[in-house]
């Protein structure tokens, strides 16, 4: 019976006396971690599933929906795995999603969709703020903003309209290899060096 050695580790006790070594030990480390954020990032969205909060669908139906009807209008795959991802912040940012699934894509996505899911909850707004004692107009503060029509569109073509109990949803293992593509390499971190 073979043993599984456990992996190296370091041992300064302050960050200001590691060395190139502990950091060629943390390297290593890192880059197995990044390897395993697109499973990580499935796992977090599917606990999604089950949460209705009041809606026809749980709010996982919602966000494979959304990417359903963006793919099915021949959306690239980036902009489909925006889709995906789209609220899955719900769970840990209850009254900041769209900020949650921005900081999950921003190394991976162009700055247009980026902007697009960072904002996409004051666009989405104008179809029920008014219900809540909100301005549905709220969105207007961007209509200078050159990503002012792509979040409107996001949210007219995808986001509205995804809360269809009876309609014909893609499962989220469709979406898995895609969403492994766009994050395989990251476009832009503080952390993105030749070698990553």
């Amino acid at each position: 019976m073979s043993s599984v050695s456990a992996p190296p580790r370091t041992s300064f006790s302050r960050m200001d006396q590691s060395t190139r070594e502990d950091w060629q030990i943390l390297g290593a480390e890192f880059m197995h971690l990044a390897g395993q954020l697109p499973g990580r990032v499935i796992a977090h969205l599917k606990l999604l599933q089950g949460d209705f909060g009041g809606f026809p669908i749980d709010r996982l139906q919602h966000c494979l929906q959304t990417a359903t009807l963006a793919q099915r209008d021949g959306r690239d795959e980036e902009y489909v795995v925006c889709a995906l991802l789209h609220d899955i912040g719900d769970t840990l940012g209850s009254y900041n999603h769209p900020d949650i699934a921005a900081a999950i894509l921003q190394p991976f996505v162009s700055e247009e969709n980026l902007w697009m899911v960072k904002h996409h909850g004051i666009f989405q707004g104008h179809y029920f703020f008014h219900h809540i004692g909100m301005d549905r107009d709220m969105r207007e503060q961007f209509k200078d903003h050159p990503c002012y029509e792509r979040t409107a569109e996001f949210c007219a073509l995808y986001d509205n309209p995804a809360f269809d109990a009876g309609a014909d949803t893609l499962p989220i293992g469709h979406f898995e290899p895609m969403l492994r593509r766009v994050f395989a390499t990251p476009r832009r971190s503080v952390y993105k060096t030749e070698s990553l």
